[in-house]
């Protein structure tokens, strides 16, 4: 990598830092009470994939170790957000459904937080965030497929 290529990637990963920084803190201020940003994401993906999931699959899911979701899980499971179940086939193994409450609890955070995100969208112009978002995805595909 020449000089030039590897200041771009200093620069632009500090960019992406930086943002990732700024947008966790914008979004977790307006989830409901009592929400944490890991909270909805893992909400956000059980509400999306419409199916059970073991805590395993959600750690890779999210690049955590097993304890860090395990902690998670625990917080949904107690606020009632999702059903941790033994699987039948394999009892060694748990699997995790998004709970009636937990996809209202989703619902609350993506209405909270939708209007936030479309001000940046807006803002920025639908039309640049969609000619970037081929680029980012491609970013986010490399990276995944590094580990």
């Amino acid at each position: 990598m020449t000089e030039n290529a590897e200041d771009l990637a200093v620069t632009l990963f500090g960019e992406l830092f930086m943002a990732d920084q700024l947008a966790r803190n914008r979004i977790s201020k307006v989830l409901p009470r009592g929400m944490e940003l890991s909270h909805f994401a893992v909400l956000n993906h059980l509400a999306r994939v419409a199916d059970e999931r073991s805590p395993a699959q959600l750690a890779r899911a999210f690049h955590v170790t097993r304890g860090a979701m395990t902690n998670t899980l625990s917080k949904l499971e107690w606020a009632g957000h999702v059903h941790i179940r033994p699987d039948w086939d394999d009892a060694r193994r748990k699997l995790v459904g998004i709970s009636p409450s937990g996809r209202s609890a989703r619902d609350a955070a993506v209405q909270a937080v939708a209007p936030l995100i479309a001000e940046f969208v807006t803002d920025l112009g639908a039309e640049r965030v969609r000619a970037f978002m081929p680029v980012l995805r491609e970013l986010r595909v490399r990276l995944e497929g590094n580990e």
